[in-house]
């Protein structure tokens, strides 16, 4: 009987077969389209961009058109708000993902948490950007660095919860049991731990929050805005690197579509430095 079951004569065998490599076709096809399409992407942003690329951009400001500049005031605004979001996000994002893996085993809270994070996790950037405009930019009557901060860290907290959620759903009970056997209290288990345990899970959710709002443009057009010039104020308009891409590259100043594409390339090359780096922790 076995012998029948595994010959490959029998039609069940035969027709396994044809639907295994029709499926492994289409997998391998699906892998080289999405290859295709990055590796377009990426050297034509090498071949439009390294060009453009030199010490200037990280000394000099934006310019005015005809005139040779950087990108300094837009790097430093996007560096401060990207910074001040990250702080702001990931205590609240760590401390939801904590509460939802360690306390919520039971009652309707923690599954309703869940599923509203998954939603803003998912949610269209520009959306939060407009929520963010009409409670804190249009109620104190104009655009701030502060705006574009709430704004990007709206998006850094659904990821940090979704990477502490799972990363301490993965630590055994056995070590809590252990600890809580020797008369740790909770929240010393949860400290001293499940963080270890979960640390470089956790960090690399928060990194890779980092590389998603590096490149945000649409919650920045309705918060931030823009500044030709170099502000450390965050309470007015500031320049950031992503609108700056997206007005010069829309420009008909060559000089300024050549910055665009300079730009493209420094958040292109950061992103992906922040995820290999990510990558790498989670590898650990």
């Amino acid at each position: 009987m076995t012998d029948q079951v595994i010959s490959a004569g029998n039609p069940v065998y035969r027709r396994r077969r044809r639907f295994n490599r029709v499926m492994l076709t289409l997998s391998g096809a699906a892998v080289i389209s999405g290859l295709f399409w990055l590796f377009w992407i990426i050297i034509t942003l090498l071949l439009k961009g390294a060009g453009a690329v030199s010490l200037s951009l990280l000394t000099e400001m934006t310019p005015p058109p005809g005139q040779a500049g950087g990108l300094l005031n837009a790097i430093v605004g996007s560096v401060m708000m990207a910074v001040v979001a990250t702080v702001v996000g990931t205590p609240i994002g760590v401390l939801a993902g904590t509460y939802l893996a360690e306390y919520g085993q039971r009652g309707w809270l923690a599954p309703t948490t869940r599923f509203l994070n998954d939603v803003l996790l998912s949610a269209p950037s520009i959306v939060i950007g407009l929520f963010i405009y009409a409670v804190y930019v249009a109620q104190v009557g104009h655009y701030s660095g502060w705006a574009g901060a709430f704004a990007l860290a709206i998006i850094v907290i659904p990821v940090v919860v979704r990477a502490t959620d799972n990363m301490l759903l993965l630590v055994p009970n056995s070590l809590r049991e252990a600890a809580a056997a020797l008369g740790c209290p909770q929240w010393r288990v949860i400290l001293f731990i499940s963080y270890r345990a979960a640390r470089s899970g956790i960090v690399t959710g928060v990194l890779l929050a980092v590389a998603r709002i590096s490149g945000e443009t649409a919650p920045l057009l309705f918060t931030a805005l823009n500044n030709q010039f170099m502000s450390w104020n965050m309470n007015a308009p500031m320049a950031n690197l992503p609108v700056v891409i997206f007005q010069y590259a829309a420009s008909p100043f060559e000089d300024w579509n050549r910055l665009a594409w300079a730009g493209a390339v420094m958040i292109t090359l950061l992103v992906l430095g922040i995820n290999i780096l990510a990558r790498s922790f989670f590898r650990k």
